[in-house]
């Protein structure tokens, strides 16, 4: 059975001319530009009964145009069933409180067994499709090993307001993101801003590295943090701090405190020259940093506008088990 659908528009009189892909944005604004463009580009668009295969075409005055949307292809990843703690969901996006060890999208090492992989069976017929691959839009991503709120998108209206929002960083927009970390030492102010371009490390493909400002390989990075607590109270070696992302780069909070001399507890790649403070923790406070075997950091805030209805969301995600242990072994 063809699931393909169609629509038809003529525009109105004293139209003025504009490109085919700028006017069917408008018209078929459930549909990104791009996700059009490639339909132009596929024949599924015609201007007065012909194929127009130039998205940049000119189109005006009583011009008549068609559109066919193919129906989305299955994605590549497979789906497979597991089990999610959904925060919300509705027929455009989904929010998960993605568990420490999830990886969130399938790549080399990691071609099954991921968030990618469980919406595409949680999901299922409400992948309405992006770019017209019925796949789950990932706009932001956590590492790993960190825990926390993660939003997905479900068809191409939600994934590109969404990916607008996160690219925008929350510079003219509503985007909170704020995370829980505990790091080594005390900040010298309790709260202040890292700055500090990031880029792969020449040196190691799996780490990021600070460089220059001037370097043409760095991505402006910059992550502002609030002290919470020292801890223990009475001679503390860690802190509790909070971190809002200006922007959004790969491994930002850990290598910008790293950076600053207060790199996140159980980082084995950033805070490894830290054994020496490790030594000084009691049995219990040992044995809770070794039971967490994963960066101190979770996704504790996620806010944004919903991309349809213009409403402000905002979910908090409690401390998991595991930090929460190792919290309560520092306070003691």
């Amino acid at each position: 059975m063809d699931d393909t659908t169609q629509q038809e528009w003529t525009l109105e009189d004293e139209t003025a001319a504009e490109r085919l892909d700028r006017v069917l944005a408008r018209l078929a604004n459930d549909l990104s530009r791009s996700r059009l463009q490639a339909l132009i580009r596929e024949g599924q668009v015609t201007v007065d009964g012909t194929p127009v295969l130039d998205p940049g075409r000119k189109v005006g005055s009583g011009a008549r145009i068609a559109l066919q949307v193919p129906p989305p292809v299955p994605a590549e990843p497979q789906g497979e069933a597991m089990d999610l703690v959904i925060v919300y969901e509705d027929d455009d996006l989904i929010v998960i409180d993605k568990p420490a060890g999830l990886v969130v999208h399938p790549a080399a090492g990691h071609e099954s067994g991921t968030l990618v992989n469980a919406l595409i069976a949680h999901c299922g017929e409400s992948l309405s499709g992006i770019g017209g691959v019925k796949r789950p839009g990932i706009v932001h991503r956590l590492d790993k090993d960190t825990s926390g709120l993660l939003v997905v998108a479900k068809n191409d209206l939600a994934h590109q307001g969404l990916a607008d929002q996160f690219a925008d960083h929350g510079r003219t927009g509503p985007l909170e993101r704020l995370y829980l970390a505990l790091v080594w030492g005390i900040p010298e102010r309790r709260r202040g801003t890292v700055e500090a371009a990031l880029a792969r490390s020449q040196h190691n493909r799996e780490k990021i590295a600070i460089v220059s400002d001037e370097n043409e390989r760095g991505r402006y990075a910059s992550t502002h943090y609030e002290l919470l607590e020292a801890l223990p109270s009475a001679n503390p070696l860690a802190s509790l701090v909070q971190c809002e992302l200006e922007t959004g780069r790969t491994h930002q909070i850990r290598v910008h405190m790293a950076h600053i001399g207060h790199p996140l507890l159980g980082d084995s790649v950033y805070g490894s020259g830290f054994k020496t403070k490790a030594n000084r923790l009691t049995d219990d406070q040992r044995w809770a940093l070794t039971a967490l075997n994963r960066q101190a950091l979770h996704a504790a805030v996620l806010g944004f506008e919903h991309p349809r209805s213009g409403a402000f969301l905002r979910f908090e995600s409690p401390i998991p088990a595991d930090l929460a242990l190792l919290l309560e072994a520092l306070r003691a």
